[in-house]
């Protein structure tokens, strides 16, 4: 009876090949929580900046989605579409840029963003870098005066239908708005910045279409995390990294830790562009120095650089160093000794 008990036993196990733990999130999944989340930023600013706002995020997407899309057809590789990365990749890009730049802008950086950044090196979980900061830098130094173009938000007390509109009429006179980090970069001797949180809070700001909302990001932000979608160490790691430098660098550096978290792209990039699984290391050890890695290099550029902002140039640089991040922070596997030398060999080394 024992030994039929055994056998019973026996053949419950299940012996496979690594990885042994699983789970039921799936490459689709991921991205169709991320897009959930999106839709946050997406909705706030079509609410901002009316209807062409949505149609460049949406021309973002299209390219994205079409340039991966051709990228297999030329190479005569399977689709890969369906996984909804170069969605995640298009909608974050088409976030990433003004309200009013040209139809062609967004066409151009989707396609730049998958085919040339994520599928020429081998596809998901291969690229470089993460392809919607890629294009976006590409993109600044192709069209810089369209990219550095911001306008202020729908002004809501006066408002007419014309409104929801503007970015359709390209020869229409925007109110031009400077975002708050030139105020910020001017007054970074004085130790006294014009900032309203308020403003900032809800977006009624200059800048692009994702990134000035603050209250739709931090609800993308709980949707993801609730979902366990990405690592909380990376945004606190980033957010924190940002406001000791602003203490460091800014002369009265503690007038400038909300302004510095609140203005320009941290915390849409500490929420979906540093938290990118392909792009950012793998230890616990490797997150937390990739993350105030990229946020002592934002402060250093927007601080001392050439330009007001400095967060997709932040993202790009870590992302080079992420592999080198990886190796020197490589746990040890368990119950691994380091072998001792022979003592042939350890003559031989002294000598």
């Amino acid at each position: 009876m024992q030994q039929n008990m055994q056998q019973t036993t026996f053949k419950k196990l299940l012996v496979t090949s690594s990885p042994h733990v699983g789970s039921s999130l799936t490459t689709r999944k991921i991205m169709l929580h991320v897009i959930i989340a999106l839709s946050f930023p997406v909705i706030a600013g079509t609410v901002l900046y009316g209807f062409y706002a949505l149609l460049v995020v949406g021309l973002s997407t299209a390219a994205a989605v079409f340039g991966e899309w051709l990228f297999n057809k030329i190479r005569k590789k399977p689709d890969t579409v369906s996984d909804l990365s170069a969605v995640v990749t298009g909608i974050i890009l088409g976030l990433n840029l003004p309200p009013t730049v040209a139809f062609y802008v967004p066409i151009v950086g989707g396609i730049v963003a998958t085919m040339f950044v994520k599928m020429l090196f081998g596809g998901l979980g291969k690229n470089f870098a993460n392809p919607a900061a890629t294009a976006r830098i590409f993109l600044l130094l192709a069209w810089g005066a369209q990219m550095m173009k911001y306008v202020n938000p729908i002004d809501y007390s006066a408002f007419t239908v014309e409104n929801l509109f503007m970015g359709f009429t390209p020869d229409a006179a925007y109110v031009t708005s400077a975002t708050p980090l030139a105020g910020i970069k001017a007054s970074a001797e004085t130790g006294a910045p014009e900032f309203d949180l308020l403003a900032a809070f809800l977006g009624n700001i200059g800048g692009t279409i994702g990134e000035t909302c603050k209250l739709a990001i931090i609800l993308s932000a709980i949707y993801l995390l609730v979902f366990r979608i990405i690592d909380w160490k990376i945004p606190v790691g980033y957010f924190l990294s940002v406001a000791v430098c602003c203490l460091i660098f800014y002369r009265q550096g503690w007038n400038y830790i909300l302004p510095g978290l609140m203005s320009g792209g941290v915390m849409f990039a500490g929420v979906f562009m540093l938290t990118d699984y392909t792009t950012s290391p793998v230890s616990r050890l490797g997150t937390w120095i990739f993350a105030v890695g990229a946020g002592i290099l934002t402060v250093l550029i927007r601080r001392f650089g050439g330009m007001n902002e400095g967060v997709s140039f932040a993202i790009l640089l870590m992302n080079l160093l992420t592999p080198l991040i990886d190796k020197a922070t490589k746990p040890r596997p368990f119950g691994y000794t380091k072998p001792k030398k022979a003592k042939g060999e350890a003559h031989e080394s002294k000598n």
